[in-house]
């Protein structure tokens, strides 16, 4: 029999907690610190536009690829010891980017980042999930919630600071070196709190399945990341047109394996429970839109409005600490409301949060500032709390506790894929407005419109869902009694 226990006889203290969640601010931080100094590192190394977006998607490709991978190993080898691997790889990885002489060996450093990050990520969840129960549950799950959440935003502006300061002439180099100090930190204090758990009978690892699913998730991104530059050549194309067939050649092995009684990288069984399912749904509508609208913001800030990195990075402050509010009070919401109609509200609160901010940026433009965007960032920055607090809640919910590891690099994978996407999926509807003789507001305007479709029917099928779940719920007490 297969069980999840802690190898030592500590639980989960909020001191342990506190150290998961500091390692959660790093591999998030890096997705979106980047951003608002590309042109900085275009200037010192010599960059082409090619090469800088090969620096944003190896990051989230080497990521996405490996987040399997690195819930398996945390069953087999202990949570805690690939947290602290993962940690420590993330803070060499981080040191060999910034001192970095050339685009090439910074790519590869920021390849290299995107595998310690893979490593360190599922960790987190998959602890929560064994070690916490209840309420606490519940509480880990809304603060991992809005750290994840809160440092995509903190990196913007954090990014932003750090260009600007240009900390000992260091310009770009600054915003990875400071992951340092931050790293040294969590190794120090990781194994006095953190209780280590693995899966008893761990599953060995799964070759087939964690090559097509890497050859999978590179035919995805990489044309999606690249493809806009690229002008989307037969390559592109041709990669994409790969991803049909290696998924159905994944499901395919992954379910022989599990007829085998070997576990597979991705456990068709967990694939069937329908929170799972609903789970993937939202990830690939919201974290899509979440990613897409962060981009296109910063790009109408700065090549529309002419924001400076600083100015455009603390845009984004009223997001974040709305978000983080949002994050706090989700855990009280859901336990009032439940989870469907927390998210419900939370799509119903960003929507209308996006059409104000439509209308404060043609007010206020080309002048946008902190201020003019509170008021829309209040909407949508509590909205997206409760939508991804409940996007977790829900996918976690029904997963065994002996394939907490699986369950959870399977909801990272798809979640930091759907982030890869966004950008491709707003930007091209941006790009082609702007090639259509549009102004940066009005490519915006376009791009906001389809997010509020994808938001739009995220919400209607968790009504539909929710409706779904409740009367069949309603049957079975009818049927029990």
């Amino acid at each position: 029999m297969m069980s999840d226990a802690p190898q030592d006889t500590s639980r989960l203290n909020n001191a342990g907690l506190s150290v998961l969640l500091a390692g959660m601010f790093l591999p998030q931080i890096d997705f979106s610190i980047i951003n608002v100094a590309l042109d900085s590192v275009a200037r010192s190394l010599h960059a082409t536009e090619y090469e800088l977006e090969l620096m944003v998607a190896v990051y989230g490709v080497a990521f996405a690829v490996m987040l399997a991978m690195g819930g398996r190993l945390g069953d087999m080898y202990g949570r805690r010891r690939l947290f602290n691997i993962g940690v420590l790889l993330f803070g060499i990885s981080s040191l060999l980017c910034g001192i970095a002489p050339s685009i090439s060996l910074l790519l590869l450093a920021r390849t290299l980042q995107g595998v310690a990050a893979a490593l360190l990520v599922p960790q987190i969840l998959a602890t929560i999930h064994v070690c916490l129960k209840g309420h606490s549950h519940s509480r880990a799950i809304g603060l991992y919630s809005s750290i994840g959440g809160l440092s995509f935003i903190i990196g913007q502006v954090l990014g932003g600071f750090l260009v600007h300061a240009n900390i000992a002439g260091s310009e770009w180099r600054s915003i990875f070196l400071i992951n340092l100090p931050v790293c040294a930190a969590v190794l120090f204090l990781s194994s006095r709190h953190i209780p280590e758990t693995r899966r008893e009978n761990p599953a060995g690892i799964d070759g087939p399945g964690t090559l097509l699913l890497a050859l999978l998730i590179i035919s995805i991104l990489l044309p999606v990341a690249l493809g806009p530059s690229m002008r989307w050549n037969w390559l592109c194309l041709a990669a994409l047109a790969c991803a049909i067939p290696l998924a159905v050649a994944l499901w395919k092995t992954e379910a022989r394996q599990e007829r085998r009684g070997v576990l597979p990288l991705l456990p068709p069984s967990l694939l069937r429970l329908p929170t799972v399912r609903f789970g993937f749904f939202t990830a690939i509508l919201f974290f899509a839109c979440w990613s897409g609208f962060m981009f296109v913001l910063a790009l109408t800030l700065q090549a529309g409005a002419g924001l400076t990195p600083l100015q455009s990075g603390n845009s984004f402050i009223a997001l974040g600490v709305f978000f983080f509010v949002g994050s706090l009070l989700s855990t009280r919401v859901v336990a009032r409301i439940g989870l469907l109609p927390t998210l419900i509200l939370g799509c119903a609160m960003v929507i209308p949060g996006l059409l104000i901010l439509l209308w404060v940026l043609q007010q206020v433009w080309p002048a946008p500032n902190l201020l003019s965007l509170t008021i829309p960032s209040l909407f949508i920055g509590i909205g997206q709390a409760f939508i991804v607090g409940a996007f977790y809640r829900i996918g976690m919910s029904q997963i065994p506790p002996d394939q907490a590891g699986s369950g959870s690099a399977m909801l990272s994978t798809i979640q930091q894929a759907s982030m890869g996407f966004g950008p491709a999926l707003l930007g091209v509807v941006f790009s082609q407005s702007l090639l259509q003789g549009h102004d940066y507001q009005q490519a915006f305007n376009a791009s906001i419109q389809l997010e509020m479709v994808l938001l739009g029917t995220l919400m209607a099928v968790s009504i539909w869902y929710f409706l779904r779940t409740r009367s069949r719920a309603r049957l079975a007490v009818q049927g029990n009694t």
